[in-house]
């Protein structure tokens, strides 16, 4: 009987064993596929079809089209006389670029217009945030980190000369710093280019810029120099695509996003400790972060960019729509508008301040948010980023452990008896703590300078903001959490609704004006998750017409003259009807101020659109009718979730589409 039982026991232990081993494998073999725990979530989706999908009751107003913008279309090709640049021209241009991935992008869509300006030949400018001491793969210079070389050079060949490097006879003065070094501010106007720069081009040959401001060149031009404005717009949203890997990636993230047919939303919630730091939004956050914040801010009171106090009252910008909207207020914002629970949301941005934190309340909204490290593998990640050389492992040692012999050597040099106890042993820094951005914080009054590994990081985060941008601006919506915030610096948000504008216009982009969402949300601060309907009828109203000519006429005011690729019309669009009055007929309507100085578009472009647009008609009219089928089940089945907040009927949304 013992012998038996013990057989048995032995059984058990080996069963245990291989039961270990086989879970192990399992885990291994799994740890490089994590895109596909988002998507088998996603595949859930499918019987919900109903309310966030492409088709059923209140599809069209949440995903569909603004009929009123149909008529804008992209074109940005010259109107005027425009000659094709010479060889023989004034002298070369080289450049360094600072800043991160907006910066960048605004930097070079300047820079090649000044090129244009002067009639010089551009060298393809250094960003100096993939530079090969930042630690990138050799694989790639800094320009061909994120962009294509070859498509930037041959997609302006009738509009600018660029070469890759400069001519061997002046690299060596260049080495020497013997031609002239402008650092023009991205409110440089064009006479100062001419009057100023032009003149020692013509003299040396050879100038070099340092561009550290976003921008060379002020955001509104003359209307003389609108075809300027054309080129920012060619340089910006037909020249600078993004190298191969990361198309492809970023393309395939939007596969996925878009499986089972199910349209997706794109939040960029704009949390850069910069911009909280510059309006004074400290009072948002909580512990490390605030400190964080304000540390920052003085230093940009001690640089002169700032020339207001240390400490405002974060609320009170807040209430002035100086400050970003918080995730949980976005949740409740969509939720109000009518998105269901399962709606796939994109979380866009490389940096979130706050972290996790502050997108616990609207993941717990949506429980579909995710982001590109959710669908997409390590190991795809790794592919795109390319080889890189190991960093050297972490200096960091603990203070040697003092012998007995040494601690009784201090004790007897202590002094006379008696003596006060010693104090406790310090508590030991373990390597985990001294780990990660803020850490510092705690130790030092100052910020130390960024580590290998921090630099490193700073060039992938224009990796992750360049596979954000094609995923935000191929969405079937877009939210903004934090644009056109004034501080004078481009932004992704504004930049993913400029290109959207341009490229097709009528796709739903959310143009929230912040100072009235705010007011909205403190008048209903004691109900935010049972709000009233009136108040959930104001928010959709004011969304709604955020999408259409209203919200586009208020970017027209606030946006543009900081950043033109925020909103690149009327010069880089046309329209293909003939008159406004068509559209509206009150000539003092936002429809007729929009459409009233549009080209129009040219005969071809309008016949394309007349054949999309009859296709789309059709599709409508099928949509519709299964809409008016869907809500007739819905009333005779008691609703179901119609709506995901309670005292709401999404069947009386107010939109600018009917």
């Amino acid at each position: 009987m013992k012998s038996k039982i013990k057989w048995a026991a032995l059984g058990g232990l080996v069963l245990s064993f291989m039961s270990l081993l086989v879970h192990l494998f399992l885990a291994k073999s799994s740890a490089g596929f994590v895109q596909y725990s988002a998507i088998t979530a996603f595949s859930e989706d499918l019987q919900y079809a109903n309310g966030a999908g492409g088709k059923g009751a209140g599809s069209r107003k949440l995903w569909g089209k603004v009929k009123a913008l149909e008529p804008l279309q992209p074109h940005a090709n010259p109107r005027s006389t425009f000659p094709v640049p010479n060889e023989e021209n004034n002298g070369f241009i080289y450049a360094k670029v600072f800043g991160g991935f907006e910066k960048i992008r605004t930097s070079i869509c300047d820079l090649v217009t000044v090129s244009r300006l002067l009639n010089a030949t551009l060298v393809i400018p250094d960003i100096q945030e993939s530079t090969r001491s930042k630690g990138i793969s050799s694989k790639f210079k800094s320009f061909s980190y994120l962009y294509n070389e070859e498509q930037f050079i041959s997609a302006l060949a009738n509009d600018v000369i660029i070469v890759k490097n400069l001519p061997s006879n002046f690299k060596e003065a260049r080495k020497r710093k013997q031609y002239p070094i402008f650092k023009p501010k991205n409110s440089a106007s064009p006479s100062f280019y001419l009057q100023e720069v032009l003149p020692k081009l013509k003299k040396a040959k050879v100038i070099g810029l340092i561009l550290s401001d976003g921008g060379c060149l002020q955001s509104i031009l003359p209307p003389s120099l609108a075809e300027y404005q054309r080129l920012r717009c060619r340089v910006a949203f037909h020249a600078l695509h993004f190298r191969p890997e990361i198309v492809a990636l970023g393309h395939l993230i939007v596969e996925r996003l878009r499986g089972s047919g199910q349209p997706y939303l794109a939040y960029h919630p704009g949390l850069k400790r910069d911009t909280l730091a510059y309006h004074g939004c400290a009072e948002l956050f909580q512990d490390v972060h605030t400190e964080l914040i304000q540390y920052r801010r003085a230093q940009l009171i001690k640089q002169g960019i700032i020339n207001e106090e240390l400490s405002v009252d974060s609320h009170t910008q807040k209430g002035n729509g100086s400050c970003p909207l918080m995730p949980k207020e976005v949740g409740l914002l969509l939720r109000a508008m009518g998105y269901p629970p399962r709606t796939r949301i994109y979380l866009a941005g490389s940096e979130t301040f706050g972290g996790q934190r502050v997108l616990i309340p609207l993941r717990a909204m949506y429980t579909n948010l995710v982001d590109r490290t959710s669908l997409c593998s390590k190991q795809e990640l790794a592919n795109m980023i390319g080889p890189e050389t190991p960093l050297p492992p972490d200096s960091f040692q603990f203070p040697p452990v003092k012998t007995p012999k040494q601690l009784k050597e201090e004790w007897d040099k202590a002094g006379p008896r008696p003596r006060p106890l010693p104090p406790p042993p310090g508590r030991p820094i373990y390597q985990h703590e001294k780990e990660g951005w803020y850490g510092w914080i705690t130790e030092k009054d100052s910020e130390p300078d960024p580590s290998p590994i921090d630099l490193r990081e700073q060039a992938h985060r224009l990796l992750w903001d360049a596979l954000d941008y094609i995923v935000s601006v191929e969405a079937d919506a877009f939210f903004p959490g934090f644009d056109n915030d004034g501080s004078g610096w481009p932004d992704f948000s504004s930049l993913v609704m400029g290109h959207r504008l341009y490229e097709m216009a009528s796709i739903r982009t959310y143009r929230p004006n912040r100072k009235y969402l705010a007011d909205l949300l403190n008048n209903t601060s004691d109900h935010l998750y049972h709000p009233s309907r009136n108040w959930t009828l104001s928010v959709r109203e004011h969304l709604n017409r955020s999408t259409a000519e209203d919200g586009i006429m208020q970017e027209f005011q606030l946006s543009r003259p900081k950043l033109f690729l925020s909103h690149p019309i009327p010069e880089c669009s046309c329209t293909t009807v003939k008159t406004a009055e068509n559209l509206h007929p009150d000539k003092n309507s936002n429809l007729h101020v929009l459409f009233g100085g549009q080209d129009d578009c040219p005969k071809w472009m309008v016949q394309a659109t007349k054949t999309d647009g009859t296709q789309e008609s059709t599709d409508e009219e099928t949509e519709t009718q299964e809409d008016e089928v869907d809500s007739g089940q819905q009333e005779s089945d008691g609703g179901g979730e119609a709506d995901t907040i309670p005292s709401v009927e999404q069947d009386e949304e107010m939109d600018p589409d009917d």
